[in-house]
Formats: structure tokens, C-alpha cells, sequence
């Protein structure tokens, strides 16, 4: 395991989703944007917070760049023809 995956696992499902929504709201231009990220996910220091902003960037870029492989999910409910009854109807949609 990596030391940014290992770091991650302190973060609670709740936190990712308070530091998502944080990150929404003080963007880069937010005085004390750390400090006010850190205030709304609760439990987690100035730096813990910029620590896992940088290791989601890092993410992102070895994702964007190919580095790591997307997973091959097979959807449950697949036929054999590997569609899930979601893809199937939304085959069909029509837009107006």
C-alpha cells in the first residue's frame, strides 16, 4: 500500500464528503481556505487537510495521465450480452 493510500485510510467516508463539499465552497481564492476546510470536516488539522488535497491531486493526475488501470466492473444484474437493465433502458431514451 502506498503512503498516500495508507494516509487516506484516517479519513472517514463522512469526512471525504465534508472535504468535497468544503472544497466546493472556499475555493483557491478563499482567505484561510485550509483553516475553514478543516473547520467544516471536523477532526482534521490545517495540514492533514492540505496533505489530502494534494494527495487527491496527485490522484487525479496518475488517472488522467493512465497511470492506474479503471477497474472493470461488471454490473450485477448484467445479461450476457453485458448490459445491465439501467444501460439497456437508457439504450432506448429518447431526448426531446
Amino acid at each position: 500500500m502506498t503512503s498516500s493510500r495508507s494516509s487516506n485510510l484516517s479519513w472517514t467516508p463522512k469526512q471525504n464528503k465534508q472535504f468535497e463539499e468544503a472544497l466546493a465552497i472556499y475555493d483557491k481564492d478563499t482567505p484561510d481556505r485550509w483553516h475553514n476546510i478543516a473547520r467544516a470536516v471536523g477532526g482534521k488539522s490545517t495540514e492533514e487537510v492540505k496533505r489530502h488535497y494534494e494527495i487527491l491531486v496527485k490522484d487525479i493526475m496518475q488517472i488522467e495521465s493512465d497511470q492506474v488501470p479503471l477497474p472493470n466492473y461488471r454490473a450485477s444484474g448484467s445479461n450476457t450480452r453485458g448490459y445491465g437493465n439501467e444501460q439497456r433502458l437508457l439504450k432506448n431514451l429518447k431526448l426531446q
